[in-house]
């Protein structure tokens, strides 16, 4: 049977490979016992590794040479393209199912027609929290699904944050208390989801709020201002009109 050039050379590539992944993946996971490497694949740059790792503060992406000896942390850009590639890869690592989410355990503000969807887990005690609810209350037409989600750090932002799910009118009562500042007045023994959120976002390993998701699953943390999420949500519904 003949063995063409090609097909050998294809071969000793796979091969060599094969190798390097095996290399990484043991001087990684020996060196760092409680991360996990979930994948492994050639980057654009010739000889280095993009590694893909699951650890306890989550996933992480790093670079490596093919034998695992130096690791490169950090954003891989492409200039000619102005791509982000590093964070192109996060934001598919770090993905939610917008279907996944529980939305009935959510406090459901709608603006305008609510047209374009947003979820946002919120501590009723957090001070960037109750900024980033200032630059939502600036958007029209969509619809704000709010996770309570009362931090550790926060002694009384459950009890906040079940006084608002008992209120009558929850999305009066949340923008009031996040706004404003008014503390909803009533009984907070109410069956509530606050448990269930908290578990949640433990799920999700959110450890700050206000973390937002989209219907596309990007997860933005922290504090965005009214003109950015305005141009994030439209850009979604774009996509998704295409579909």
């Amino acid at each position: 049977m003949k063995i063409t050039l090609t097909a050998l050379l294809l071969a000793l590539i796979s091969t060599a490979t094969l190798a390097g992944e095996s290399d990484i993946r043991k001087a990684i996971e020996t060196a760092y016992p409680g991360v996990k490497i979930s994948n492994i694949a050639k980057s654009p740059i010739n000889g280095i590794f993009e590694v893909s790792t699951d650890g306890p503060q989550g996933p992480l992406v790093v670079y490596s040479d093919h034998m695992g000896e130096h690791l490169l942390i950090g954003d891989l850009l492409n200039i000619k393209n102005k791509r982000n590639l590093t964070r192109e890869r996060m934001d598919k690592l770090t993905e939610v199912k917008w279907d996944s989410l529980p939305l009935h355990n959510a406090i459901k503000v709608v603006k305008g027609d609510g047209s374009r969807k947003l979820a946002v887990f919120s501590d009723p005690d957090c001070p960037y929290c109750k900024k980033a609810e200032t630059e939502l209350n600036k958007l029209d037409n969509v619809t704000v699904y709010n996770f309570a989600y009362p931090l550790p750090m926060h002694p009384d932002a459950g009890r906040k944050a079940i006084l608002v799910w008992c209120s009558n009118d929850r999305a009066k009562a949340w923008q009031d208390l996040m706004l404003k500042g008014i503390v909803p007045s009533g009984k907070a023994d109410c069956k509530n989801p606050i448990e269930d959120n908290l578990a949640l976002g433990e799920k999700l390993r959110i450890d700050g709020t206000p973390a937002m998701i989209f219907p596309n699953g990007k997860r933005v943390p922290g504090y965005v201002d009214a003109t950015r999420l305005e141009a994030m949500l439209n850009s979604v519904s774009a996509k998704t009109a295409k579909k």
